[in-house]
This record gives structure tokens, sequence and C-alpha cells, in this order.
């Protein structure tokens, strides 16, 4: 299936890995890439940029395919060294890079001085065109079903895919809530070139968490998320779990202020649930396509199944309503 986005990228198939701290290691961006899609390693999860190019090249090692890695800035009172990743990322010779948080106007400048493809991640129609102007060559636009950060718009896919494509040039991924061949035909006809999952990728056998993780999500059903941090202008979603409904509960107190569950959340707690199964550890990050997700298959089996669904649709059901709208009779 080609789109503009799978030209850009020299893909196969347009299925993106997005970048998910503590998830997005080699093991997991190789296999997808093997099967067809985009691998995204995620350069945060690497403690040093020396770490991260010795992951670049653990994942070349496991590949011959184009993979990327994800870079997200977001704002902190000790920032970790950014430019040095984006050297360790551009020396390596990655060739596309997903982008997300806060200014990213200086490492956009420099990836693409460097020939770096550039695939910016946001969740608003205004900062999809700002990003646009700076540069990136594709958008990835997060709509309210995702999890992680959705913004404070609380705009869901059906609206923000459409609502950005109208106002871009550039290739648009639409991310939040797809996870399977209905989802990618359903962002096709709003006009995306293609899709980003990130729950989904969790749910496989290649990706490097416990198996009790995988089992929750499969077990989750769409209801299963909670939004916490909506009172601090910062809001995420979460897998519901015993973790996540204490922020929830503590936060919905009057008065309260993020020190009160500043000891739930840190991202070092979220590790160790992941990597030790123990879901009372701290937050799981997983969105509302949970309820799409009945299995932990292969990621090569996950694609073949996406795209033998995709064009079964296309193929099948929509050309029986061509036939329709061209009063031809239907088969049964």
């Amino acid at each position: 299936m080609r789109t503009r986005f799978t030209e850009l990228c020299g893909i196969e198939y347009p299925i993106v890995q997005g970048g998910m701290q503590w998830v997005g290691r080699a093991e997991l961006a190789s296999a997808v890439s093997n099967a067809g899609g985009l691998g995204i390693l995620t350069a945060l999860t690497q403690p040093t940029p020396e770490a991260l190019r010795q992951e670049i090249e653990r994942c070349r090692d496991m590949t011959d395919k184009p993979f990327g890695v994800n870079l997200t800035i977001l704002p902190s009172m000790n920032p970790p060294p950014y430019a040095e990743y984006r050297r360790a990322i551009i020396e390596s010779g990655v060739t596309v890079v997903e982008t997300a948080g806060h200014k990213p106007q200086e490492h956009v400048a420099d990836f693409k001085a460097n020939g770096v493809k550039v695939v910016h991640k946001c969740t608003a129609v205004r900062h999809a065109v700002s990003a646009e102007r700076m540069g990136v060559d594709a958008i990835s636009i997060d709509g309210f079903e995702c999890a992680g950060h959705p913004g404070e718009d609380d705009i869901p896919g059906l609206i923000l895919i459409p609502a950005a494509v109208d106002k871009l040039t550039i290739p648009v991924i639409a991310s939040g809530g797809f996870g399977d061949g209905r989802g990618l035909v359903a962002a096709l006809a709003l006009g995306a070139e293609g899709i980003n999952m990130g729950t989904r990728f969790c749910a496989v056998r290649e990706a490097p968490i416990h198996e009790n993780v995988k089992q929750l999500i499969v077990n989750n059903d769409e209801r299963a998320t909670n939004l916490i941090f909506r009172k601090f202008h910062n809001t995420a979603r979460v897998a519901k779990t015993s973790v996540s409904d204490q922020v929830v509960e503590i936060s919905a107190r009057e008065g309260s202020e993020f020190k009160d569950i500043a000891h739930l959340v840190p991202g070092a707690r979220g590790r160790l649930a992941l990597e030790s199964g123990n879901l009372d550890e701290g937050l799981i990050w997983a969105g509302m396509v949970q309820g799409l997700i009945h299995d932990i298959p292969t990621c090569k089996e996950l694609i073949d199944r996406i795209m033998g669904e995709a064009n079964a649709i296309i193929q099948e059901r929509l050309s029986r309503f061509a036939a329709l709208s061209a009063h031809q009779p239907l088969e049964a």
C-alpha cells in the first residue's frame, strides 16, 4: 500500500510504531520495521547519548529496513542534554526522526540541515500548522483517544484528523485509537496517509515489557483508562490501575496540589511496573484502543493482519457500496 508517507520513509506499509518511553527499544523497533512498518526507538529511554548510539547500532544489527528515533522535548528543571542526543541521532545515520513536545525549532532545523526527515507529533491543528511552517516533513496528529498526553482541547480523531488534513500540505499520520485494519481504512478515508500505533504495539510478543502488562491491555476494555494531571493542565491518559485510581482520587480533593501525587507518578516507578509486571508499582500508559486489543501476536502477524483487513474492506465491503451507488445488483 503506497502513500506519500510510505514513499517519504521508504517503508512498505503506512504503519508507524510510535515512540514510547521504556518500550521503544531495538527489539520492538526492528520487528516493526522487518514487518514492513516504521519502527521507532525512543531516545530518552537510553540514559545517555552514547547509550543511544549503541541502541541505534543494535537495532541496525537486527534490521536492514528503515527505522526512526523519537526525541521528545519537555520543559524540565533539569533537562536532559537534548543537543547531544540530537547529535547522536544525526551522526548515527538515522534517516527519520519523530519529534514531539515543547519548542522543537532548533532540533528540527538541525535535523533538516543534515538530511533527516522529521515527523512532528502534536495534538492540535494550530501546532501542526506551525510545525509545517517550521519545515517538518510530516505530521502525526494525536487525537483525544490516545495514550500519553492528548492535550487540553479534547478533540477526537474523527474531527482532528480531517481538520488537520484540511490545513496542511504535508502528509498526515493519524494517531490515537488505532489498532486494526478498520482504523487504517478510516484514517485513509479521513485524509491521513497512515497510522501511528502505541498501545497496540505494547501488546505484541516483541515488546520488551512484562507479560502481565500485555495481558492487562488485552483484558481491559475501552473504558479502562484514567485521565490524570488534568487539574494541573498537563492531561495524560493512562491505563486504569490501582495507582492511577489513587492519582485521580487524590487530585479530586479540594486544595490538592501536584506534590500530593508526586510520589505515585515518577517515570522510574512506571518503568519498574513495565519490567517487573507488578501493576501496583507505577503508572502504565495506555489508550482507549485497549477495547480493540484481544491478543498478543508477533509484529509481523499484527501488521499482516491489519493490511489484510484493510485491503479486504477496500476491495470488498467498500466496492459493494460503490456498486450500489452505480445501481448494480449486490450479491448476498
